[in-house]
């Protein structure tokens, strides 16, 4: 059941919201659509949902033209953001609506459609609350009736469009962790759009970072942090620092600091991830001396900003909050880069350390 998307380009007056879009969904996986607003993500979901159109490409299904059917033939599960439940429905109501609805000829006799819904309530944790309306319940109950209204059409495909942008970050931990089991214990193929990149990092089987319409890297969660293929990729997933690097000679030289590489440019920029930033006593060793000028702690993790006076520069360093030691704003230190990638002015890349490509 392959989902194979062909050169999706979707056009609205000046811009162009999908440019020449291609992917393959492979059955049972969970994608994740990230990247920033107007990147075409949510075009893309819409499209697939049957809310929107491509001016050209195709979308193929085993086969058989996706695009050619309407939105109720695709049978697909669509959740949004803002949950779109009927406030004069009850909870079991809203769940049972997508089956009520159908043909009479597809629509299943009403206790099929109740021991559906009483399974559903259970799976989502909400049995015993069938009764009552969505404004009785919190914003994590009510995003769960949404994916249940949607889970009861039994769909082929799961779209949910920023399905925990209007949670608090404790509930969308715990809602983003069991989404994830009900994925697996469901077998969905489920596409997902966000914001947030944790989120997209902790659930997805592959990240698809898309920019201006096109899709920039997709990969693995690990591939796509630990191997950007872009600049864009580098700054827009996770937190990185740059560094200017010129050629000299057959290494690349920023300060005091080296390493090799390839291309012929003049210059590139490294991308340095704050983890892959080791900090010793200011000896001499490889790197650069550099002065701590604030650690920012956050529960398990500390971020030290550092100043390379040489390069005037300021690096942010993460570490373990439990290693800081006696560390404190003011002190000497050398800092190097363990792992990185690089692009010069030619677009060649490059990476260095253990585990990057």
């Amino acid at each position: 059941m392959t989902l194979a998307l062909k050169q999706l380009t979707r056009q609205f007056t000046e811009l162009a919201a999908l440019d020449d879009v291609s992917l393959d969904i492979e059955p049972g996986e969970f994608i994740a659509l990230v990247g920033p607003s107007g990147s075409g993500k949510t075009t893309l979901l819409r499209i697939l949902a049957g809310l929107d159109y491509p001016d050209r490409g195709t979308v193929m299904l085993n086969g058989r033209d996706f695009l050619a059917a309407n939105a109720r033939e695709r049978n697909v599960g669509l959740v949004f953001q803002h949950y779109a439940l009927f406030r004069h429905l009850s909870v079991r109501e809203n769940i049972a609506f997508g089956l009520r609805v159908r043909p009479r000829k597809r629509r299943p006799p009403r206790a099929d459609i109740r021991t559906r819904v009483d399974d559903l309530l259970k799976r989502v944790q909400l049995d015993g609350l069938g009764d009552r309306y969505p404004s009785q319940l919190s914003g994590g109950q009510r995003q769960r009736v949404a994916l249940a209204r949607a889970l009861a059409v039994e769909p082929e495909i799961l779209l949910l469009d920023e399905p925990f942008g209007a949670l608090d970050a404790q509930v969308r931990t715990a809602l983003r962790r069991w989404l994830r089991e009900l994925h697996e214990d469901l077998g969905l193929t489920t596409v997902f759009v966000t914001h947030d990149q944790e989120e997209a990092l902790e659930l997805a089987d592959r990240l698809v970072v898309m920019n201006r319409g096109r899709i920039e890297q997709v990969g693995s969660p690990q591939e796509v942090y630990q191997a950007p293929a872009t600049p864009f990729v580098c700054e827009f997933i996770g937190r990185t620092n740059k560094v200017a690097l010129r050629r000299d000679g057959d290494a690349w030289r920023a300060g005091a600091w080296s390493i090799p590489g390839p291309g012929t440019a003049g210059s590139a920029v490294a991308y340095i991830r704050p983890e892959h930033l080791a900090l010793a006593a200011a000896d001499g060793g490889p790197g650069w001396d550099a002065q701590l000028r604030h650690i920012y702690l956050a529960g398990s993790v500390a971020h030290l900003d550092v100043h390379v006076a040489e390069l005037d520069l300021s690096l942010e360093v993460d570490m373990a909050s439990d290693q800081l030691g006696g560390l404190a704003p003011g002190a000497l230190l050398r800092v190097a880069p363990l792992h990185g990638v690089a692009f010069a002015d030619d677009c060649t890349r490059w990476a260095w350390g253990t585990g990057l490509a």
